[in-house]
């Protein structure tokens, strides 16, 4: 063929002549060889697309270059892959595919993009497992420190250490204790990996779904939280938490974790650590905790404000709810056995309050107003102040309260001289207030170990005819009307009301009937007529009747908001009634001084605060300042400081004599349960409150038999003088 063998090779596009010997010698066959085939046109098949590729692959890969030398050693084995590394590689869009479909990967593409995600986050999580590190130091959580308190005048005060700890080995932590508190937060610590991958998902999800981070960690993340970490919520934190947990637990044992976390988390009421919890809640120590106590305390781990059974109903609901479910979990995981879970049917009631608060002098009465406002103007949780390292710059006045304190402290002893029986149930609140809001000094109580009940802060008793200012104030700011739905007529100090004894209260419509059918009078201290009188007069004198009616007359509702205006709680305010002119409201002694305040500063009213400013290690602390607002206008103020002041120079003018700026009112009650006397002096105003209560049976005011002194000698008012320095 071809001219026989070694030939030379035929052309593409020449004839070969090839004889056939079955043929007659003269005869020839002619074959043609067809040229090559020309490149396929663009949207061809599949297939042919693949080959016309590799062909020019194997042109492109032909052709000279020190990259092809380079790489010419690894051809074999990259002609060997070729075929699946072609298979593998995404054509996208797709092809051979019209419309949406053209979009939609093919299984391979998938499989890429999943194989290839998984190795990315893997080659992440291992990288950031390398350079995440143990912190050395503890922080803040784990290290607390005390909160100073300091007077108005900068020096120190008080030093609290409420956050209380104790470490205790694991060993002496009963099992129940421990297994207690691993059923309510982790049951599977012993065996997971120190991590929670579901609860960090969720949290996750939750934090970039609602901005707020959810539980689900594992102990072991929770003791990195609080030792290591800050309580921010943030995914950063709970990674940064999650890291940390992983090489904790790798390099610490299960049981070492599981005490530094019993010995670090917070149970609520200052303590920290499960033996002070027990403490705390208990009374005694964590070795005497039985299964039942333990499920209490550890509900406590989700919430201490949410759980705290002693802080109300809706706490002790879920306390009870918890505590349960946290036994029967114990009873499923093989901890509890289910004749010892049906021995534990009562709640277990921790104590109403810490034993471990030490407490006792007059000051802590202070530091407790004062870090009741701290929290609440500093917008701190109770957790976050327990940590401590707050310097409290309060406003209590040194002087003031040492003289407060030994003239309350002089009169309980003269009590329990003249009337032991009667003396024992007796309390005495007192609070000075300045016209700018600061509280100055209080009398809390004898002894805060033995009563924590503050006297200066109580609303049990009814103020009685010290709230006459109030409705003096209504009635001079707006006015009465003498017909239903008529216009007001404006009062002045001038104003003639009838000042008799068992005056008969009228509305436009008649006489004031009660819902026993008797008509509603007023009434006057002893008994006493004063006839046709001013309102001026009728406040110098203490003349209750023209008091009564004014507050009918200006309208009850203006009586309540104007003394809500100038600083009584409305909680604290009696019922709608024509008593409510005489006092039938139950303010503090610290809202009655606030009260008069108001008119001292010209009728604007500034709420009440203990606190100037607050640091912590040095740096400020935001805190939501009071600012005064106006109650009464300024010649209503005037109007009244002026009856004040006549009141207390026709009480007392011996003491008023020589004395500018003074003035006072005594307040006393229908059933005599309440003695007052509230005054200014020096733009501080000061209220004193004498009444009985025994605190073992109820809050029910008892009569005072006595306690307060008469008309001649009354304690209420010497106790003020000697506060305000007149006595």
């Amino acid at each position: 063929m071809g001219g026989g063998r070694g030939g030379k090779p035929s052309d593409a596009d020449e004839t070969l002549h090839l004889r056939v010997d079955a043929l007659r010698a003269d005869e020839t066959m002619q074959l043609r060889v067809p040229a090559p085939p020309e490149p396929a046109a663009p949207g061809g098949g599949r297939a042919e697309r693949r080959r016309t590729a590799r062909s020019a692959g194997r042109e492109r890969a032909a052709a000279p270059g020190a990259a092809g030398r380079l790489f010419a050693p690894l051809a074999p084995y990259a002609r060997r892959v070729a075929p699946y590394a072609r298979r593998l590689r995404p054509v996208y869009p797709r092809p051979g595919r019209t419309g949406w479909r053209r979009w939609i990967p093919s299984w391979r593409q998938w499989l890429g993009a999943v194989l290839t995600s998984f190795g990315l986050l893997g080659a992440f999580l291992v990288t950031a497992y390398a350079m995440t590190d143990i912190p050395d130091n503890l922080n803040s959580y784990a290290t607390q420190q005390d909160n100073v308190y300091f007077w108005s005048d900068g020096t120190p005060m008080a030093r609290t250490g409420w956050v209380q700890r104790q470490a205790m080995p694991l060993e002496d932590i009963p099992e129940d204790v421990r297994w207690a508190v691993l059923a309510a937060e982790n049951e599977s610590f012993y065996s997971d990996p120190g991590i929670s991958a579901k609860g960090i998902t969720r949290a996750v999800f939750r934090t970039l779904g609602q901005g707020d981070t959810e539980g689900g960690s594992t102990i072991t993340q929770q003791y990195v939280k609080n030792v290591y970490l800050s309580q921010n919520r943030t995914i950063s934190r709970k990674f940064t938490e999650a890291m940390i947990a992983l090489k904790l637990d790798n390099k610490m044992s299960k049981d070492q974790i599981l005490e530094g976390y019993l010995n670090t988390s917070w149970f609520g009421r200052g303590s920290y650590g499960i033996q002070r919890a027990a403490q705390a809640y208990y009374g005694k120590d964590v070795g005497k905790l039985n299964a039942s106590e333990a499920a209490m305390l550890a509900s406590l781990l989700k919430g201490a404000g949410l759980y705290d059974p002693t802080l109300g109903k809706a706490n002790h609901a879920r306390a009870v709810e918890r505590w349960s479910w946290t036994l029967d979990r114990m009873v499923r995981i093989g901890k509890l056995s289910a004749r010892e879970r049906a021995g534990y049917t009562s709640f277990p009631e921790p104590l109403k309050s810490n034993p471990l608060y030490n407490t006792g002098a007059q000051s802590d009465y202070l530091v407790e107003l004062a870090s009741q406002y701290a929290k609440k103007a500093g917008h701190l949780t109770d957790k976050q102040f327990d940590l401590g390292g707050y310097q409290i710059y309060t406003t209590f006045d040194r002087k003031r309260e040492r003289a407060l304190t030994d003239a309350v402290t002089k009169a309980r002893k003269q009590a329990r001289k003249d009337d032991p029986a009667v003396a024992k149930n007796g309390h005495y609140g007192a609070a000075s207030v300045a016209a700018d809001g600061r509280i100055l000094a209080v009398y809390g109580g004898p002894d805060h170990r033995k009563q924590g009940y503050n006297e200066s802060n109580a609303t049990t008793v009814p103020a009685g005819t010290a709230f006459t200012p109030f409705v003096y104030a209504a009635g001079l700011e707006h006015g009465v009307r003498k017909t239903r739905g008529g216009p007001a007529t404006p009062v002045t100090p001038d104003s003639v009301y009838n000042g008799d004894d068992g005056v008969p209260v009228t509305t436009p419509e008649g006489p004031y009937w009660d819902r026993s059918g008797k008509k509603v009078a007023a009434h006057n201290d002893g008994g006493a007529s004063y006839g046709q009188i001013t309102l001026r007069e009728a406040m110098a004198k203490s003349a209750n009747t023209p008091f009564m009616q004014l507050g009918m007359d200006t309208g009850l509702e203006k009586v309540r908001q104007t003394a809500v205006a100038s600083g009584l709680l409305s909680s604290s305010m009696g019922p709608q009634v024509p008593a409510l002119s005489m006092g039938n409201s139950t303010p503090s002694a610290i809202r009655m001084a606030s009260g008069y305040a108001t008119f001292a500063a010209g009728g604007k009213h500034t709420e009440p605060y203990s606190i100037r400013r607050i640091t912590r290690n040095g740096h400020p602390v935001a805190l939501a300042t009071p600012r005064p607002r106006r109650a009464v206008g300024a010649q209503v103020a005037e109007d009244v400081t002026e009856a004040l002041t006549d009141s207390f120079r026709t009480a007392h003018p011996e003491a008023a004599a020589g004395r500018s700026g003074v003035s006072g009112k005594a307040g006393t009650t229908e059933k005599d349960t309440a003695a007052w006397y509230v005054g200014t002096a020096d733009s501080v105003s000061t209220a004193i409150v004498v009444y009985r209560i025994d605190l073992a049976k109820s809050l029910e005011p008892l009569p005072l038999k006595g306690l307060a002194g008469g008309s001649a000698h009354s304690v209420p008012y010497d106790l003020w003088s000697a506060a305000t320095g007149l006595g």
